[in-house]
């Protein structure tokens, strides 16, 4: 734990500590609470409450001493009485406060005290949440015996969820993260208001959890040859090469996350995925396989249609196996629902599979899709003998939707609006919108991987399309699968500040979406996550390069900024821009010099230089066109 001054020393020499940071939080210049997700309703009025090191949290029923002893921990130890009193007060109604469910909550601030009142501890857990973002992001006058911890401004408050799904996936097949980085995470998730950590536990590239019936699932699957390069480009394993990459959750670690999690009203949607991406399953056993055939775990290699990473729906010991898997699974995860994948399933074994055809003869099936939908309702009636809610991707519509799965759609949001409309849950999470493994900014400048996903783009996602009855839509989930995140200070990255937009997507009212309001919020909160040292990305300060080609197949160049105040300075002579080259006027298109072969971009506010510097060949700048 950081002590107060590395903190206050860590921030002066990043340039972060401002006068701003001291005294109360700030309606930040606009009249505006610095609040993520926005609350339903604020009023602010004059005033504020200052907590200090002796203030005392007033825990008014014993539901509430885990929330009072986490709200004490945030603030460093303050002390935790019963009853109420001029302190901090948290206060389960005596009656049912009307229109904010289970998960919302009442924030009263006045000069001498301060309530957060709610039906349920979730909704006090979740006040505690928009109280902390209240406070100034560094604790300031530490010195001494009476020392404040900030101040927040009198207020009224009432807040509640749009959805009761307000997710984030984590994908720990195709690189490993610990517990402790899986806590952090969820910890991060928290102070946000999420409240599903979908744990993508199992693929090609990795068997990540114990099952204690089937050891060979963690001691062959969790093991691949360790590569470095791109995705896909990477050199499959060689004969004799050890498998020393890896790792996974024994089922005690597992109890202890689950538990971890629930005290944060985070629950952990396991995904152990079926009948494709289960590769590193067939190199444990091969005989889960329509081929039989012995593989290695993939390390990122390409192989799909090339080895056989689909389970064998028409032999009876794969389904055997799959009621050894989800007993011990269903044990170990106390929410409804498991994920059981069902997306990418490559069929071209069963084609050539005599156990897959008599399968598809035996039951009537015309084609592979509907050994697959066979497939999958067995695995549903699985998890319903073990108390289990089926969810998947949206490919688990093909050939006939099981009877009450949920479905997770990512190709779009057709899926979703198909199962919807057949009066099935649907959880959005279309890829042109919650993908958080894309590109966030320039890809000459950003890590690879597959598509661009800006910001402000995030901010436009609408769980809810036109048409459909929302009272089948749970929620919304971002992604951040890791084919291209090694570490978790790069998941970090590729999370912060996407995750604030998903964050008030999931939270806030539809209406209340307000772009230039929500800049200026996740800005101040980005001082939260310097004091915490979380790693986040910039990109939504970089220029946005726009090449077209004119009607004789002339290059042009068009620029542009995801925020609004923000100049632009560009150089085609090979020097580094600054504020002394070239302005770029908003609208124009730039015509190329004939000898020029790279192109640089630098954005500016308030005369300094806040975007990265962006160095693009001018041949790459042709390819974008083509």
């Amino acid at each position: 734990m950081k002590t107060i001054t590395k903190i206050l020393l860590s921030l002066s020499v990043a340039g972060i500590l401002t006068s701003c940071d001291a005294g109360k939080n700030q309606e930040n210049g606009n009249g505006e609470l610095s609040v993520i997700p926005q609350p339903v309703n604020i009023k602010i009025s004059t005033g504020s409450f200052e907590i200090k090191n002796h203030t005392t949290v007033y825990c008014k029923s014993d539901s509430l001493v885990n929330a009072g002893k986490y709200l004490s921990q945030q603030l460093g130890g303050l002390e935790i009485k019963s009853g109420s009193g001029g302190g901090i007060n948290l206060i389960i109604a005596d009656e049912e406060v009307n229109g904010i469910g289970s998960e919302g909550y009442k924030l009263n601030i006045t000069n001498r005290r301060i309530d957060i009142i709610a039906n349920e501890p979730a909704g006090i857990f979740y006040g505690i949440q928009t109280l902390l973002q209240m406070l100034p992001p560094v604790i300031l006058n530490s010195s001494g015996q009476d020392y404040s911890l900030g101040e927040v401004s009198c207020s009224e408050i009432e807040d509640y969820p749009r959805f009761k799904w307000r997710g984030l996936l984590l994908d720990v097949s195709r690189h490993f993260f610990t517990i402790d980085e899986v806590k952090e995470l969820i910890d991060q998730m928290a102070a946000y208001k999420f409240n599903i950590l979908q744990l993508h536990l199992t693929d090609d590239q990795g068997w990540r959890i114990e099952i204690k019936s089937m050891p060979e699932l963690t001691d062959t699957g969790a093991w691949r040859v360790p590569r470095t390069g791109l995705w896909w480009d990477r050199e499959p394993p060689k004969d004799g090469e050890k498998a020393t990459y890896g790792g996974f959750y024994t089922q005690e670690e597992i109890k202890d996350l689950v538990k971890y999690a629930a005290e944060r009203y985070v629950n952990i949607l396991p995904e152990i995925e079926a009948p494709g991406h289960s590769l590193a399953a067939i190199a444990s056993y091969p005989y889960l396989s329509s081929s039989g055939k012995e593989y290695k775990v993939n390390p990122g290699s390409k192989f799909y249609g090339i080895e056989d990473n689909s389970l064998c729906p028409g032999k009876e010991t794969t389904f055997e196996y799959l009621d050894k898997v989800f007993s011990e699974v269903a044990e170990l995860f106390p929410f409804e629902y498991i994920h059981i994948g069902g997306d990418e399933c490559y069929k071209g074994f069963w084609e050539k599979c005599s156990d897959c055809r008599a399968r598809a003869k035996e039951n009537g099936l015309k084609d592979m899709k509907e050994l697959q939908s066979y497939f999958v309702k067995r695995l549903e009636k699985i998890l319903e003998s073990k108390g289990k809610k089926l969810i998947g991707w949206d490919e688990i519509l093909e050939g006939g939707l099981a009877p009450n799965a949920a479905v997770m759609s990512w190709r779009g949001m057709e899926g979703g609006i198909a199962a919807a409309k057949a009066q099935h849950k649907v959880v959005m999470s279309p890829f042109s919108h919650a993908y958080i493994d894309f590109y966030q900014g320039d890809p000459a400048v950003e890590p690879p991987t597959y598509a661009m996903l800006r910001l402000n783009k995030v901010y436009t996602f609408e769980p809810v399309p036109e048409g459909v009855d929302s009272s089948y839509i749970l929620g919304g989930q971002g992604n951040l699968w890791t084919e291209s995140v090694p570490s978790f200070r790069h998941a970090e990255y590729m999370l912060w500040p996407r995750s604030f937009a998903l964050s008030e997507v999931f939270w806030s009212p539809a209406n209340s979406r307000d772009w230039p309001g929500f800049v200026r919020r996740t800005e101040y909160n980005l001082k939260r996550l310097n004091q915490k040292d979380i790693n986040y990305s910039t990109s939504f300060y970089d220029a946005i390069i726009e090449p077209s080609k004119d009607e004789k197949g002339n290059l042009l160049i068009q620029l542009d900024t995801e925020i609004d105040g923000l100049d632009i300075y560009y150089t085609f002579d090979n020097t580094l821009p600054d504020h002394h080259s070239q302005l770029y006027i908003k609208g124009d298109k730039l015509t190329i010099p004939a000898d020029a072969d790279t192109f640089r971009v630098i954005t500016y506010r308030d005369g300094k230089a806040i975007g990265k510097l962006i160095a693009v060949p001018v041949t790459d700048l042709v390819k974008r066109v083509q």
